[in-house]
């Protein structure tokens, strides 16, 4: 029986199919496309892992996606978003069946092996394909010396992992870095079940500008407590009803939800910093808000102005520096959704934590200290100030705050009610803070991890 092996180290050098799909394409297309598939799926792993390209701009940038049909794109896709969710599972799996580590400069074999085996042992693919397409992709990258080596691995975790890669703690699937940091914060039993939540692929969470429920009608959408819709991913999002009307956008339900500390906005003028690609914008300008949102990067706000014009919405959009940009005057209210790790979206950026690490945690954490000082002198005296984040490391959210209120006795925290959110009492913290994870509404598909906090300047 294949027993997994230690990981060995913390960071490993629209469409989507479901498992059943990929299998069907195999079937349908032939082994030819499909290992184009496979190809274009190694070099974005290698993309992520080698070269700590994010995953997205890897598939923008990877010429091969736009020339794969519609269902092996997606099947590229799958495969290496799994292969990120799975990888320390995958890891393992790999490491119980070599005598020896792999040498660096096989680094390329390895990601080859992970494809491979993310097939046989989740997405079960049938063997010969995934074998046969892994032997030839290691051969046409020169590493001939390893044919015999990789097709030996692949036989034995066909016969004897399945089994084996299931039994594994779903922790082990994150780098260690992350496992650690979530059971010291949330104990071994939740980050089990936050890593077992961020597994699963993501759910496609809608926001409508009005009348949601005759809208989850129209989309074949679920109603969640807080207002978002909730549906399968499946086609184009772009060909739903209401898409190009501008009925609604893209915005997970824990996204949503740091808008709704707020009130009601209408008529006030509230200032959304690091606002780009611009969810929040849209609810605060659908909620009648004179909206000031700004963001530094020029090519965000200009995709920010996109959305807000297919929207038929308005806010002012500003390109400059939120910790060092000042309104003319003082606003009513501040949305600060800071900069952060993002360990909270890993549902649907798998690629994050392979990205990121400690470090990066600890310098963001003096931008956020930074941000929450500039919300703070642009908002008049009595104002609002959310800071929120979508990350789940208490570093970058009830700390912060802890900080915050500590250097400045003027602040104070206004806890959060549960109706606020949809009477999920679940959602706020002992201190009166929102706190999702991944593992919230897990009967219905998960949620982002957010943290929030509300704060009144004296």
């Amino acid at each position: 029986m294949l027993k997994p092996a230690a990981m060995s180290s913390d960071t490993p050098t629209p469409d989507s199919p479901s498992p059943g799909d990929a299998h069907t394409s195999d079937a349908h297309t032939g082994d030819a496309k499909i290992s184009a598939a496979r190809s274009v799926a190694f070099d974005l792993l290698r993309a992520v892992l080698a070269k700590k390209t994010p995953l997205d701009e890897a598939l923008v940038a990877h010429d091969g996606m736009n020339w794969l049909p519609d269902r092996d794109r997606g099947f590229a896709r799958t495969l290496v978003a799994t292969t990120l969710r799975r990888l320390g599972h995958v890891d393992r799996m790999i490491d119980a069946c070599l005598s020896q580590p792999l040498p660096l400069k096989a680094s390329a074999v390895r990601d080859v092996l992970r494809i491979a085996a993310t097939e046989l042992l989740i997405l079960k693919v049938a063997p010969h394909a995934a074998v046969d397409s892994a032997v030839n992709l290691v051969r046409s990258r020169g590493h001939e010396k390893f044919v015999k080596l990789t097709n030996a691995v692949l036989r034995r975790l066909d016969r004897e992992g399945s089994a084996a890669i299931e039994a594994l703690p779903a922790l082990d699937a994150l780098p260690h870095w992350l496992a650690r940091s979530w059971r010291a914060t949330y104990g071994d039993e939740t980050a089990e079940a936050m890593a077992a939540a961020v597994q699963r692929e993501p759910v496609l969470d809608i926001t409508v500008k009005s009348d949601p429920a005759p809208w989850a009608e129209t989309l074949g959408a679920q109603m969640l407590p807080t207002g978002t819709l909730r549906r399968p991913i499946e086609g184009r999002i772009d060909a739903l009803p209401g898409f190009a009307e501008g009925a609604w956008w893209v915005q997970d339900a824990a996204a949503a939800l740091p808008v709704k500390l707020l009130g009601d906005v209408a008529g006030k003028t509230v200032v959304d910093l690091c606002a780009a690609p611009g969810g929040k914008t849209a609810q605060l300008a659908a909620a009648a808000a004179n909206v000031l949102a700004v963001d530094r990067a020029a090519k965000r706000v200009k995709r920010m102005q996109e959305n807000l014009s297919r929207l038929q919405l308005s806010a002012t959009c500003v390109t400059a520096d939120a910790a060092k940009w000042r309104p003319p005057l003082p606003v009513d209210a501040v949305l600060l959704d800071a900069p952060c790790s993002a360990t909270g979206t890993l549902r649907r950026h798998p690629d994050i934590p392979w990205l990121k690490g400690e470090a990066d945690v600890a310098k963001l954490v003096g931008l956020q200290d930074r941000l929450l000082n500039a919300a703070l002198e642009i908002v008049k005296p009595g104002g609002t100030v959310v800071f929120c984040t979508c990350s789940l490391e208490s570093a970058e959210g009830i700390d912060r705050i802890a900080a915050l209120l500590a250097r400045n006795p003027a602040v104070r925290r206004v806890p959060i009610a549960a109706q606020e959110i949809g009477g999920l009492d679940a959602l706020i913290t002992a201190e009166g803070d929102l706190r999702t994870r991944p593992d919230h509404l897990a009967d219905f598909g998960g949620m982002d991890g957010f943290y929030a906090c509300r704060l009144i300047k004296g």
